[in-house]
């Protein structure tokens, strides 16, 4: 399991948790609006898997839940030894996904190994391989977030409200997805570091608050649960 960066305590992150946040590398997205573009470059630094362990031992009194977070972690080989070893220290997990790959989820689910999901819902299933890079495929995030729909563990489900984003692009997503315990939306704020080829995109003028908000009252006859 490749851990390349931590924040060693949230108030955020996890929901009435104060928790940790792990980052592994690698994903198998490269939306152009990324804020974690070196855990997909290659420009990361993986920590020891001792150092890590240690970490966790030694928080185990002060901190109540793990987010693994990305990059994306299901693709990860030592993903569900990595949650059990978690589990064994006492904390609770949340992971959050792209939810590209189900069968992992399916996995989680099975073994009770998380106790709350985040999984994003980037852009219509149409524009996914615009949005999130060649080969996204939108059914699969569906597929995962219907796995989670029918099981009774905690989730949310989010999207950045990215420029290129119309409101009738985020009521057709709100139309795709099954309806969710929660729903996010989230403020779309540049990233520091993004492709060369992606400027214009990034400095595209973003959504206020107030139209975020706007656009939340008129999805809620489609998600009741979204917030903002």
């Amino acid at each position: 399991m490749n851990i390349s960066g931590i924040i060693r305590s949230s108030l955020i992150d996890f929901p009435g948790l104060v928790s940790c946040v792990l980052f592994v590398p690698g994903c198998n997205y490269s939306c152009f609006y990324c804020h974690n573009r070196s855990l997909i470059d290659g420009s990361y630094i993986l920590m020891t898997p001792q150092s890590v362990k240690d970490f966790l031992q030694k928080r185990a009194s002060l901190l109540d839940g793990v987010v693994i977070s990305g990059g994306e972690p299901t693709l990860q080989e030592g993903l569900i030894p990595f949650i059990q070893m978690i589990r064994n220290l006492g904390y609770q997990v949340k992971l959050d996904t792209n939810g590209s790959r189900p069968e992992i989820i399916k996995a989680l689910l099975k073994w009770q190994l998380c106790d709350y999901y985040a999984v994003d819902y980037k852009a219509p299933a149409k524009q996914y391989p615009k949005i999130c890079g060649r080969g996204a495929n939108a059914l699969k995030v569906i597929e995962t977030i219907k796995l989670l729909s029918e099981s009774n563990v905690p989730f949310e489900v989010r999207t950045t409200v990215i420029p290129q984003l119309g409101k009738d692009d985020l009521l057709i997503i709100s139309k795709e997805i099954p309806v969710v315990p929660r729903y996010v939306l989230n403020r779309y704020k540049a990233p520091d570091k993004y492709l060369p080829q992606d400027e214009e995109k990034i400095r595209s003028k973003p959504y206020s608050q107030e139209e975020i908000n706007f656009i939340a009252d008129s999805l809620k006859n489609f998600q009741p649960n979204i917030t903002k």
